[in-house]
């Protein structure tokens, strides 16, 4: 059981801002941004440890290092992070016990074993060793990219060269992965990161007021969380939990070429919708894909290409389906649960909304959108998976 706790805390990350005691850019550098960086960059240095040197990764354990790191650092917000690591080294243990300790009974109900799992990355070194590694340098990679831009707007301030020496230092250990290597020389893979991180900058509900702000590229992030999330009250085989949540990661892509239009405009026009599809498909394959190894396009294409479909891969052809259930809950299959990335689309919208709303900034654009989707959802399922629960936990008050 997914509990109330544990939704409305991923949230958290979009109200903690970094570098705050930094000249910044006002949007683009809360921790929901910075995490959802760090998973993409942990995506790309797994496909080449997997193709260029031919690791054994679990997507799996990955995803989950990526969400346990995720919730720790919710946890101990308030430490500032060259504090944070110093205590990490000297009080490691007793801060990971007291951390596990506020988030057992969030993550406690949830089906797969999630709580073991969370204990066994903490406090056991062979756990995950590898995907730990990976999770480490995409952490120093996205703080060194956003780096580049503190840099440039502080260059006098005190102690910024010890900052920059340090974040180089900490990617230099991590060279022993290709990936590193590759992204450091500034090239191709380097610029689809820089892409991927305009995604920062794009904000959500653009013509409304809203706290907190969003990113295009947070959302994707709780949309990933949630996905997974929902594949282990499935039992979804490993594939499919791994496929849910980077196609969650993913479904906003290519905004960062067309930009985040809104369902009203999308709607306005019979047809408009298919197109715009059209013309972000074909900006994919002109721009976007061609930025990274000719071997990862077909996967890009499943995760971004009918993104709200119930998909499988059979005899080399993708086919779209009417559920997975049990018949294609198979590793073999590549399935993906399209219409559930869809709701958890939703319910990130829905949250969105409604957070704001209690921090008492309103507008009609959220109330509709608010109470429009708690409509539609209030008795919804999928694949036995039921949404009305989620989104009956911040169901509409009578002033909202």
């Amino acid at each position: 059981m997914i509990k109330k706790e544990l939704l409305e805390l991923l949230f958290e990350a979009a109200s903690i801002q970094r570098w705050n005691d930094h000249i910044r850019p006002h949007k683009g550098f809360a921790e929901l941004d910075k995490q959802a960086h760090k998973m993409v960059f942990a995506y790309v240095l797994t496909k080449f440890e997997e193709s260029d040197r031919g690791a054994e990764v679990d997507w799996v354990k990955l995803i989950e290092g990526g969400f346990f790191e995720f919730l720790h650092r919710i946890v101990l917000t308030d430490i500032k992070p060259p504090i944070f690591h110093k205590l990490m080294l000297e009080k490691g243990e007793l801060l990971n016990t007291w951390v596990l300790e506020q988030l057992r009974d969030r993550i406690g109900p949830v089906e797969g074993g999630l709580l073991e799992k969370f204990h066994a990355y903490f406090f056991d070194p062979e756990y995950s060793a590898l995907e730990k590694k990976i999770l480490k340098a995409a952490h120093y990679l996205a703080t060194n990219w956003e780096f580049q831009i503190i840099y440039n707007l502080n260059a006098n301030l005190y102690g910024l060269d010890e900052t920059r020496k340090k974040i180089a230092d900490e990617i230099e250990e991590h060279y022993h992965l290709a990936g590193v290597q590759k992204l450091q020389l500034g090239k191709k893979t380097s610029h689809f990161m820089d892409l991927v991180g305009q995604l920062r900058f794009q904000q959500r509900w653009a013509q409304t007021p809203r706290i907190p702000e969003t990113s295009v590229l947070g959302h994707t992030l709780i949309v990933a969380m949630l996905s997974y999330l929902c594949s282990k009250e499935l039992s979804a085989c490993p594939k499919r939990t791994a496929n849910n949540y980077f196609a969650g990661l993913f479904h906003d892509l290519p905004e960062v070429l067309t930009r985040d239009i809104v369902s009203p405009v999308k709607r306005s026009v019979e047809g408009l919708d298919e197109l715009i599809k059209e013309i972000e498909n074909r900006q994919v394959e002109e721009l976007l894909l061609p930025l990274l190894p000719a071997a990862w396009h077909k996967e890009l294409r499943y995760f971004t290409e009918e993104e709200f479909a119930n998909k499988i891969c059979q005899n080399g052809r993708v086919e779209i389906v009417d559920t997975i259930g049990e018949k294609y809950n198979e590793d073999r299959y590549s399935p993906i649960d399209g219409e559930l990335i869809r709701v958890c689309d939703h319910f990130a919208a829905y949250m969105e909304a409604y957070l704001s709303i209690s921090h008492g900034i309103r507008s009609h654009y959220l109330a509709e959108g608010y109470r429009g989707l708690y409509a539609q959802y209030r008795n919804h399922s999928v694949a036995g998976f039921d949404f009305g629960l989620w989104f009956a936990y911040f169901k509409p008050g009578m002033g909202d």
